[in-house]
């Protein structure tokens, strides 16, 4: 139901504002929803058809994995804390090695391979959903939201992104690209724990319990004690490093695979081949759901809202007497929330107006390093597994959204002034 008012939302807004400034004279708004339009529906088969083959790669390897019951230890290893986090799954499902593979991948940055794992985990977890047809499960919110915040240790695509742009500017040796790593992190990490939370109160877990909470506390004391051996390098061998781990980990986990089912003997060429039918489903099963959210978007960028609402809440910014210095940035974080490539753009504009090395340019950095496009996410990983009644997953994943973006101001102040 959420996703249906947003939808309608979206529509109704853009095209009352298009029409508005239609009869104030700009008549070039309504050929720019039209081209709007059909963009965001060849987009969305485009995205669709583009994620088809690394689909049915990952849920190829996966059913490798299952056949040979690495997915099984892999559930086992993970449960004390998914346990916590998700009770409605029983402990050794293969849900619990999808989902942890899944959080391994964001993690580690690796979007390719987070994806396909995490529609893997959602038909999982749909076979778990008990509820009525169409909507979603506490498993799969709690889910959906978590990767909605978008937990990365190192923000390679927008550190290589800094170092371009920085070339283009002629800045020399001095220039370190990948000196937004330890704030991005930061706020990632608080996202995903504002998500979670928020998701936890909505589902009314056991917050103060020990049980809950000490899981929590430990993975983020793993996570501290990274960035703290990280903080110690240099942020480019920092980076390098990083980088270089998450792909060892997921070539690792690949051999894994299909070494283990070698052992077991397990065909593992009929394996690969079974699963990789089922992501070939699953990535045109998608088809209508990104088109749907991708059109809502485009139409709403294109009759100018978005501009309308930075405008306002700049104004209210200047209004309260608070500094203004950030708000270059802050269309970078809104436009994530609706799209990736349209935050991309923004950063990269942030950063040639502005200069890779300004606060605006760094603070647009780790915008863009630690959300993530939550509409893009709610469309396809709910739509993959044919669910529309989303409840509350879409309110939970926006206030995640929003404390990130308030996170990564603050600390984008306190680290970078």
């Amino acid at each position: 139901m959420a996703m249906n008012w947003a939808w309608i939302g979206l529509f109704t807004v853009a095209l009352a504002t298009a029409l508005v400034r239609a009869l104030l004279g700009d008549t070039g708004v309504l050929g720019a929803l039209l081209t709007a339009l059909f963009d965001g529906a060849r987009s969305g088969f485009e995205i669709s058809l583009g994620l088809a083959g690394v689909m049915a790669l990952w849920l190829g390897l996966m059913r490798v994995g299952e056949r040979a019951g690495v997915i099984e230890l892999i559930a086992r290893l993970a449960g004390p804390l998914l346990r916590r986090l998700f009770p409605e799954v029983p402990q050794g499902h293969p849900a619990q090695g999808a989902m942890t593979l899944n959080i391994s991948a964001n993690l580690l940055g690796l979007d390719n391979a987070a994806t396909p794992l995490g529609l893997k985990a959602m038909r999982e977890l749909q076979t778990l959903n008990r509820g009525p047809e169409g909507t979603a499960s506490h498993a799969q919110i709690m889910f959906v939201v978590m990767n909605t915040a978008g937990l990365t240790l190192i923000p390679t695509s927008v550190i290589a992104i800094r170092q371009s742009v920085a070339l283009k500017q002629g800045l020399g040796a001095d220039f370190n690209a990948a000196d937004i790593f330890l704030p991005t992190l930061m706020v990632t990490f608080i996202a995903l724990l504002a998500g979670v939370l928020a998701v936890a109160v909505c589902q009314r877990l056991p917050l103060w319990r020990a049980r809950f909470l000490l899981p929590l506390l430990a993975v983020g004391g793993l996570l501290a004690g990274a960035v703290a051996a990280l903080a110690r390098l240099p942020a480019d061998q920092a980076a390098r490093i990083a980088g270089t781990t998450g792909a060892a980990v997921i070539l690792g986990v690949v051999m894994l695979f299909v070494l283990a089912g070698a052992v077991r003997r397990v065909n593992v060429y009929d394996a690969f081949i079974e699963g990789a039918k089922e992501g070939f489903g699953v990535a045109i099963q998608i088809v209508p759901f990104l088109i749907a959210i991708l059109v809502a978007v485009g139409l709403f960028r294109a009759a100018g809202c978005m501009d309308f609402v930075l405008a306002g809440i700049g104004a209210g910014v200047a209004a309260l007497g608070l500094d203004t210095d950030f708000l270059p940035a802050l269309p970078v974080g809104l436009m994530k929330i609706f799209s990736g490539a349209g935050a991309r753009g923004l950063m990269i504009d942030v950063m040639q107006v502005h200069g890779v090395d300004s606060f605006v340019g760094r603070l647009a950095a780790i915008v863009q390093g630690s959300t993530e496009t939550t509409f893009y996410v709610l469309a396809v990983y709910f739509g993959s597994v044919g669910v529309q009644r989303t409840r509350y997953a879409l309110a939970c994943a926006l206030f995640a959204d929003a404390v990130g973006l308030v996170a990564a101001i603050g600390i984008g102040y306190a680290m970078l002034r």
